[in-house]
């Protein structure tokens, strides 16, 4: 992580400059100096203490006074320098800095144009305050309050990016960047080489807040309701509720709960969208159309009536209206998913426990869900509603599949409509027996779907052992995008 920091203020240091040789810092007396390079001087003291705060926790008194020196005399709030303030409470006592956090990082005057010397030291100010506040946490106790500025303070380095609140943290570039093209927006500005760090960036926010999450003392946050309301539901949040469900009771385990079920209710709205693009199965022609106005073909009824075009009313009349059929056939299939809950694949059992829900919604689709570790569980009766089904989990450290697999293989009762998608980054201590399983399953014509992990980011580790045998047996491992599940489930189920 220490790197991806310094990718970051090193992009903004060298800023346009063509140089990465770095002056020594500069004291109180260059932050009062004036002349042609009194901005750059500036600027320097306000990235040298940066650099201090971010890898030595201990204030530098020097580096202190000549940064607010700097940020009184350009006439910027002296809280800018306060690391307890967050940027939701700056802006709120100064609504003219939002603007200027917009986009904050994600594009640099041209370097042959003439340059505002005055506008980048304000400006470094500000990306200071940014990534001081997001990647230098305190450590000790967490409160829900401390937790959420962080999240909070997150959302605006994600803006300063140039990306969306939350898009970041999901380990996903802006939308549309493609090959060449600065991801962060365009304009009469160069981009700074954050191309290679975006991708890093994400998993290392994660990092952060997982570790936020775990010096929270949980419980007693939980048994304040004023407290609890404070929370925003994160996946790292859901994992430590999951893991310590049991030990909560009375208003503790109700507020868990509702966490648990806001977090479901909103991955699952995503989820069903995706899900709901795809279209299932073929028109069904001898169904009848429904004669409802959403299904009216306008286009075709205009045509069919041509002939009922009068040329001296110009108008054209209709005596007979056409509709689209929307009826799909669809064959009986079923859904066979088997989850690996062990504790590194909390991310996967999550979205695919609402996945296999919304599936279970769909006509003529029989799913069933198995949930594993060094035991089975079979969810199934619970399948269509994942808040009981997250709540009947019991995340464990092991893994031996062949205990799911002896659940799996009696629900194959027609291979050729069967599907079977097996979630796990397969790190087995009984590889060989479990692997020949799969590939029987496999051979039988059922299709078999192995998935290295299921995350809103797609990153997860997979045995390189059975990756290169499922790439031989022609059902190679899924990359870990929830979006290709759900692509390759909706081709096999229409």
């Amino acid at each position: 992580m220490t790197e991806h920091i310094d990718g970051l203020v090193t992009a903004q240091y060298t800023d346009g400059h063509g140089t990465e040789d770095t002056p020594s810092p500069p004291g109180h007396a260059a932050a009062q100096s004036t002349g042609p390079d009194a901005d750059e001087n500036r600027r320097q003291v306000l990235y040298w203490r940066l650099l201090s705060r971010l890898f030595d926790h201990e204030e530098q008194a020097t580096l202190e006074s000549a940064s607010l020196a700097v940020v009184e005399d350009i006439g910027l709030p002296a809280g800018l320098l306060d690391p307890r303030a967050s940027i939701d409470s700056i802006v709120q006592r100064h609504p003219g800095l939002d603007a200027e956090f917009e986009g904050l990082m994600a594009v640099e005057p041209d370097p042959d144009d003439d340059r505002d010397r005055a506008a980048e030291v304000r400006r470094a100010a500000l990306v200071s305050k940014v990534l001081l506040n997001v990647f230098s946490s305190a450590s000790g106790t967490v409160t829900a309050s401390q937790l959420a500025s962080w999240q909070s303070d997150a959302a605006w380095l994600e803006r300063a990016l140039g990306c969306k609140p939350g898009e970041l943290r999901g380990g996903r570039r802006p939308g549309g960047a493609g090959a060449g093209v600065s991801p962060f927006g365009t304009g009469g500005g160069t981009t700074p080489d954050l191309s290679r760090l975006i991708p890093q960036i994400g998993p290392d926010l994660g990092a952060i807040e997982a570790d936020l999450v775990n010096r929270m003392r949980l419980r007693e946050v939980l048994a304040d309701p004023e407290l609890a309301a404070q929370l925003t539901p994160s996946m790292s949040l859901i994992e430590q509720l999951l893991r310590d469900k049991n030990n909560l009771s009375g208003v503790a385990l109700a507020n868990a709960k509702s966490l648990i079920r806001r977090f479901v209710d909103e991955v699952a709205e995503v989820l069903r969208t995706q899900v709901e693009k795809a279209t299932v199965g073929t028109i069904d022609r001898s169904i009848p159309p429904k004669r409802v106005f959403r299904n009216l073909d306008l286009d075709r009824t205009i045509w069919k009536n041509l002939t009922n075009w009068d040329p001296e009313e110009e108008r054209l009349y209709v005596d007979r209206l056409y509709y689209r059929r929307t009826a799909r056939k669809t064959t009986p299939q079923r859904l066979i998913v088997v989850v690996d809950q062990s504790g590194s694949m909390v991310d996967s059992m999550v979205n695919c426990t609402i996945l296999a829900s919304i599936f279970a919604g769909l006509p003529k689709v029989d799913v069933h869900l198995i949930a594993y570790d060094t035991k089975a569980l079979d969810l199934t009766p619970w399948v269509h509603d994942p808040f009981e089904t997250l709540l009947r989990t019991d995340l464990g450290g092991g893994t031996d599949g062949t205990v799911a697999m002896a659940l799996a293989q009696p629900k194959i009762a027609e291979p050729r409509n069967t599907v079977v998608v097996w979630i796990s980054d397969f790190y087995e201590w009984q590889s060989e027996p479990l692997f020949e399983s799969m590939a029987a399953i496999h051979r039988s014509g059922a299709k078999f779907i192995p998935v290295g992990s299921v995350t809103s980011a797609g990153r997860g580790s997979v045995n390189p052992w059975f990756r290169d045998r499922f790439k031989d047996l022609g059902t190679p491992v899924i990359s870990g995008h929830i979006r290709k599940l759900v692509h390759e489930l909706k081709a096999f189920l229409t």
